[in-house]
Parts: C-alpha cells; structure tokens; sequence
C-alpha cells in the first residue's frame, strides 16, 4: 500500500492512553495495535523484530553495504491523546484544497475554518486527510509511525541508496509522560535517533521544557457557617488565595516560544480540603528551579497566617534535551541537509511540551523530534496534508543515506 493508504489503515485502531492504570500500556488498544505492527514488520522482512510485554515494539533493517557507519534509530508513538475520543476515526480526504472552510460534519455543524485555523492556507492546492468532527484524527503520532515504515520500504525498494544498520522503535504511552519510561537503550542499541512526533513541514526541535508537576493540598476546618466566626477555614477560599499569588501573566494562555508558565490543571475541593494540580514549565534551568522554589514559599506565606493548612508536592517530570544534544550537534546539521535535499526548509524552534527523545537523550540516546506533518494535534480539528507525510518519509531515507555516505 502506499504512504497514504497505509496512514489511514492506522487511524483505525483506538490507542487512547490513560493516566490513571498504572500499567504499561495504560490500554489495552495500544498492545493490540503494536501485535498488529509486529505482523507489519515480519511481512516486510526485517529482522530482530521484538515486542515486549509492556508493548515495546523494535526491529532492524540490516546494512545494505559494508560501513562503519553509526546505527541510527527512528521512533514514534503507539498511543493517541487522551484528550479526545480516538475511537472509530473517520478520515476523509480532501482534494486539492481550495481555502474555503472544510465542513467536517454537517449533523453537528463541525468546520474546519481558516479563519480560525489560517494555518490550513498554507496548503493551498494539496490533498488534505481530516476527520469527520467526532473524534482526533491520530497523525500524533500513526503519521510517525506511516512515514518510518513507508521510508523503510522505500529503501528495500531502492538498493542502490546505501545505508547502515536502522533500528525502529515504536512505544506505548507518550501522551501521558510514560513513553520512556521502560525503553530498553541497551536493546535498542543505536548511537542516536529521531523521534518522528513534530508538527507542521520544517519542525526540527532539540530543545524542550524542563517540566514539573505539583500538587498543592489544602487543608481547612469546616464548622456550621451559622457559628463559623473566627473558626472555619474554608481550604477552598485559601487554595483561591494561593492561585492569586502566583504571576497571572505566566500561564500558558500569555506565554509563547521560550517563556516558562505555572498551569493550573486541576481543582478538586469542599471546605475541609482542597487540592490544587499544577504543571510547571521552562526551557531555562535555573528559572524552571526558581518556579518550584515559587511555589514552596508561597506555601510557607500561607503557613503563616494559617497555620499547618498547605503543603507542597513537586515531582520532575522531564529535563531540556538540550544539554544532551549539543555536544553531538552533528546529529542536527545532518537532519537540517536532510531536509533540504528533500525540498523542506528546517525550522529549528523549541518544544513548547515534551517528547519521548527528551527522556531518551537523558537515558544515553540522543533523540531529537522530526516533524510529522500534522496539524492541530489532539482535538477534532486535527488534519494532515498528504505531501506532508511523503517529505517526512523523504527525511528519514535521507538521514540513513547522509549517515552512511559519511563513513565511506
């Protein structure tokens, strides 16, 4: 099949994760998907294929010449966004787009705009794959997943570009944090990869968030409000104060490209307890140190005009992949050639969130983000353009040869 069809046989399969299993998967969906790609792979002939019990997936397409060329990786994501239903996709594409609204479904009158989404204009005249308004598409990240296995087939189809030992790698659970989390490197065994989960034609990130979750309890004393005077602590008007302490401005409704934030996701209270989920986000080291610090005083602060009520718990996430990266920087200059002999101009720019190759460049693998061509990731909006995809597939079979070509 090709590159498109074999897109939309992926979209198929429902690959939600869920935070609160604790397994690994986190669904069942995304095990079955992976024993479906096992099969995929074994058709294709490529060997050490393995899957795990967590739902680890990982195979090789063997060297083609004799070089002492770099094993190099490519991975991508078995699970889509708990954010919105990811189960019976409807894709539809659309030819030839014309820049008018897209109506996506006409029942409940669901449209893909561009006045609200300008974006989509940049794709003028080109196929786009969008979904019928129901649920997410799934190009985060089954395009990933389409694009290695089409740039794997198209190399086995073209002997005569030359290339190393290629490991691929497909993971449960990276929407919810957990992707890397037991990733074998050793099993793996690549010198550097490419996470194959950016957004629109250009993406090439080596930066990301240092990333933080906190959890703010609020304890507070409930008594009859009729006799409450000078006795009730009402944990739910406290946890508002705490919420007001913090820098209004620093949210992620007002930051953009470097600037960190405070995100308050999650309110859970009555007036004997309220619990405040926040996550913190910066691409500096220092001042992602100075948030968490922020939030341990401000907890103090209430401390003392209402004595033993708040406690503060934060938990690093993930680190900026930066650090690991730059004293391998070579691995960045060869996916920005990349890219340009393949017709794509790089747009090298931060994460603004996380990925899979920041856990992994911190495990002992290098792992920078390639995009995947994908729009409006997460929700109903979602689209992909169908020459996005074949520039990323492009991409990949231009960095195994790039590779190759260097150490011969």
């Amino acid at each position: 099949m090709n590159l498109t069809e074999r897109f939309l046989d992926l979209v198929r399969f429902d690959t939600q994760s869920d935070d609160t299993t604790n397994m690994t998967p986190s669904t069942p969906g995304q095990m079955e998907f992976a024993r479906y790609l096992k099969g995929v792979l074994e058709e294709m002939g490529l060997e050490e294929i393995t899957l795990d019990d967590n739902g680890y997936l990982m195979a090789s397409l063997p060297a083609n010449i004799e070089t002492s060329a770099p094993v190099i990786g490519f991975i991508a994501h078995l699970d889509t966004a708990p954010d919105m239903s990811g189960r019976h996709v409807k894709p539809r594409i659309v030819e030839k787009y014309d820049g008018k609204p897209i109506l996506l479904n006409a029942e409940q009158e669901i449209t893909l705009s561009p006045e609200e989404f300008p974006e989509i204009l940049n794709y003028l005249g080109q196929d786009l794959i969008v979904t019928d308004g129901t649920t997410l598409l799934g190009a985060d990240d089954k395009a990933g997943i389409a694009e290695i296995l089409g740039a794997v087939e198209y190399l086995q189809a073209h002997p005569e570009i030359p290339h190393g030992k290629i490991r691929i790698a497909f993971n449960p659970d990276e929407e919810i944090g957990q992707g890397a989390h037991k990733f074998d490197v050793a099993q793996f065994g690549a010198e550097f990869a490419y996470t194959m989960d950016g957004g629109a034609v250009g993406e090439l990130e080596f930066e990301n968030f240092n990333a933080a979750g906190a959890k703010v309890t609020i304890k507070g004393r409930n008594v009859h409000p009729g006799t409450a005077k000078h006795k009730m602590v009402n944990s739910i008007r406290v946890a508002n104060q705490f919420i007001q302490m913090l820098p209004r401005w620093e949210t992620p409704e007002h930051t953009e490209g470097y600037e960190g934030f405070y995100h308050l996701v999650g309110i859970q209270g009555t007036v004997e307890q309220t619990v405040l989920t926040y996550i913190i986000r910066d691409h500096d080291r220092d001042r992602f140190e100075s948030r968490k610090r922020e939030l341990a005083h401000l907890s103090r602060k209430l401390n003392m005009e209402f004595p033993g009520c708040c406690e503060v718990e934060i938990k690093d996430q993930y680190y900026n992949m930066r650090e690991k990266i730059e004293p391998v920087y070579h691995i960045i200059e060869i996916a920005e050639q990349a890219m340009r002999e393949a017709g794509v101009e790089p747009k090298v720019q931060p994460i603004r969130g996380g990925t899979d190759g920041a856990q992994l460049s911190f495990k002992g693998l290098p792992c920078p983000n390639i995009f995947a061509g994908g729009e409006n990731f997460h929700g109903r909006y979602e689209y992909i353009p169908v020459p996005s995809l074949e520039k990323a597939r492009d991409v990949i079979v231009n960095i195994c040869r790039i590779v190759a070509q260097e150490k011969n």
